[in-house]
């Protein structure tokens, strides 16, 4: 008998599931009901466990174990309860007494009759990157319980409606300026490991306030998918962006161009600088970018124009790297038409970049997902915890929508 089969046998309000059964009722869960039902059926044997398990912890011994015996304290049978969980509804249960009445269950508080979060501290441990294993092993270390992967997944998949409401929710009508970038990972699909694209779409609204405006999985990374991305946006009732900040990938400009023709496109200026110093001999590098920086922090484009110039005849054994500048020029100079506050936040996109950072924290403990829905619950349940810190506007935002109302006076209305 398995460790669960066990425990559903110490519980007569839980029905031992064997494992022919399991996997049958696996295979035929077709609705979210279906899964609410065979959810309640794992969770009402895990929460007797755990609490059978605390009162272990409390009297120092096992039940029916001789050591027990004129210890001072010992079991004194249970009385029924009935919790309200997340996703299994109302289930039953029995917490167990002693006789000194000193018991105080911490999975199922004395007294009260609250929603169980045993599932939602699942989930938290999963968004927080935690394996299924690892959560099963911290769960055995603190309940001496096992949950196998195929009940974590269950709980986690209860987010998956969540995932699809909020990648649909409607949009704001404007966004002054929107990142776009991909971070990239091993996914199992159709029995082989492929590299695929987490697409990211991060938004300043109106109020300065970030906010991530949805995540597609897709193949690598490529101005096709973001087409389709950018259109998705549109759909969702965004009328306008100001500007879009974005990395050298080719065709780029091309797709957000054939969706909001009158967007402005910076290219980061970060990415470029990588992308040129990289092929810069060590003794030279520290001159060159010197000499670089003069481009990029040029007071005016026409000045920052000609520092290229004369850089590239300076630099003559390196002008092939640098016409990567003058071909770009258009979507890397489009930072010079603004302000310094604006230039800051605009001019590279180590804003989204620095969310990529907290999300890769998060997914580093898995080396290949699964499949394309593992990666969206991991991704979601990550920028839920993300964007519950994001109270606070962009530095200088009032001065910065101010100026953007006067150079866009068509496009920004400010009541």
């Amino acid at each position: 008998m398995n460790k669960l089969n066990k425990n559903c046998a110490k519980n007569p309000y839980a029905k031992p599931i064997s494992f022919e059964e399991y996997n049958e009722k696996v295979a035929n869960l077709k609705t979210l009901g279906d899964v609410n039902n065979f959810v309640k059926d794992l969770v009402a044997p895990t929460l007797q466990a755990m609490l059978d398990a605390e009162m272990n912890s409390h009297l120092g011994y096992l039940k029916k174990d001789p050591s027990g015996n004129l210890s001072g304290n010992s079991r004194n049978g249970h009385y029924p309860k009935k919790i309200k969980t997340a996703s299994a509804g109302v289930i039953d249960i029995k917490v167990p007494r002693d006789r000194k009445g000193e018991f105080e269950p911490i999975v199922v508080k004395k007294y009260e009759n609250i929603e169980s979060d045993v599932e939602e501290r699942i989930i938290s441990m999963y968004a927080k990157g935690m394996t299924t294993g690892d959560i099963n092993i911290h769960m055995n270390e603190i309940y001496g319980v096992n949950i196998d992967k195929s009940t974590i997944s269950t709980i986690t998949d209860k987010i998956l409606p969540l995932v699809k409401e909020w990648q649909d929710r409607p949009l704001a009508s404007i966004y002054p300026i929107v990142y776009l970038d991909a971070i990239h990972f091993k996914v199992r699909d159709n029995g082989k490991i492929v590299s695929k694209a987490a697409y990211i779409a991060l938004g300043i609204n109106m109020e300065g306030m970030k906010e991530i405006l949805g995540i597609w999985i897709g193949e690598s990374e490529g101005a096709k998918f973001w087409l389709s991305v950018l259109n998705e946006i549109k759909h969702r009732g965004v009328e306008d962006i100001l500007i879009t900040c974005i990395d050298g990938l080719k065709g780029f400009p091309e797709a957000i161009k054939g969706v909001f023709p009158e967007t402005q496109i910076q290219k980061c200026i970060i990415h470029q600088i990588r992308n040129t110093v990289k092929y810069i001999s060590h003794k030279e590098k520290k001159r060159f970018c010197n000499d670089l920086k003069n481009i990029y922090t040029a007071t005016t484009e026409k000045t920052g124009y000609e520092k290229l110039q004369k850089m590239k005849k300076e630099w003559n054994q390196y002008a092939i790297y640098l016409k990567s500048w003058e071909d770009n020029w258009d979507e890397l100079s489009t930072f010079f038409n603004y302000s310094e506050e604006i230039r800051r936040i605009i001019y590279t996109t180590n804003t989204i970049e620095s969310l990529n950072r907290q999300f890769r924290k998060v997914t580093k403990t898995t080396t290949i997902f699964p499949n394309d829905e593992s990666l969206e619950k991991l991704l979601y349940l990550a920028q839920n915890d993300i964007t519950k810190k994001w109270n606070k506007s962009i530095r200088h935002w009032g001065k910065i929508i101010a100026q953007f109302a006067i150079i866009f006076p068509e496009r920004i209305k400010l009541s």
